[in-house]
């Protein structure tokens, strides 16, 4: 494997993993999810296969609705990259996301459901608008490079591997970390994916030909 073509896929996994914050959909899930361990192990896996379907669905789709609509990829780029970055402002902080969460009514009345997996657990909290976003770009910016293709693909399957990880072992780490310590894990991730999402609005600037 190529340097070029290694440094794309951490740089693809890097993007999924801030984009996705598997620390910090713990509260979420511990709050929605049944108490009982078969119960939580159960949503945690509809939750994060649902998750990854719905990124390999937009991954594929992603591209061809772009051409339909007449969007460059490097406009998708710039639009995507503001969004990622709004999002990552939300997550410096720790500041309720729209794209991310829902409202507090709908998430009383998730609560009470049997099977929040699908919703909100894998859209919008896991592979919300942001997380779409990051999906398409990166197969935008793969082009028709099979192998980088490839890459995103292991990213996608690595990023929902960590959040089902993460999932399983919500419980322990919330009470390990603590609230104060998934906030810091938030900002981590949101410094990590506002400077992600820069260089995708510098990288759709240079491809439009805006800057040099």
């Amino acid at each position: 494997m190529a340097g070029d073509d290694l440094r794309f896929g951490l740089s693809a996994l890097a993007t999924l993993l801030a984009m996705v914050d598997p620390v910090g959909t713990v509260p979420f899930f511990l709050s929605l999810a049944p108490a009982t361990p078969d119960g939580r192990r159960t949503v945690a896996r509809r939750a994060c296969l649902a998750a990854a379907g719905i990124m390999f669905f937009f991954a594929i789709v992603g591209q061809p609705l772009l051409r339909l609509l007449r969007i460059s990829i490097p406009a998708f780029q710039i639009a995507g990259g503001v969004l990622l970055f709004l999002i990552a402002v939300d997550m410096l902080f720790a500041r309720r996301s729209g794209a991310r969460e829902t409202a507090e009514e709908e998430a009383d009345i998730l609560a009470r459901r049997q099977d929040v997996s699908i919703f909100p657990l894998a859209i919008p909290l896991i592979s919300g608008p942001g997380t779409i976003t990051a999906v398409v770009i990166l197969v935008g910016q793969a082009s028709a490079d099979l192998q980088r293709l490839g890459l995103v693909a292991v990213a996608i399957v690595l990023t929902m591997l960590v959040q089902w990880l993460v999932l399983l072992g919500a419980e322990p780490l919330l009470r390990g970390l603590g609230v104060t310590g998934v906030h810091v894990s938030s900002r981590v991730m949101g410094t990590l994916l506002s400077a992600l999402a820069v260089q995708m609005i510098l990288d759709g600037a240079r491809a439009a030909g805006v800057i040099g």
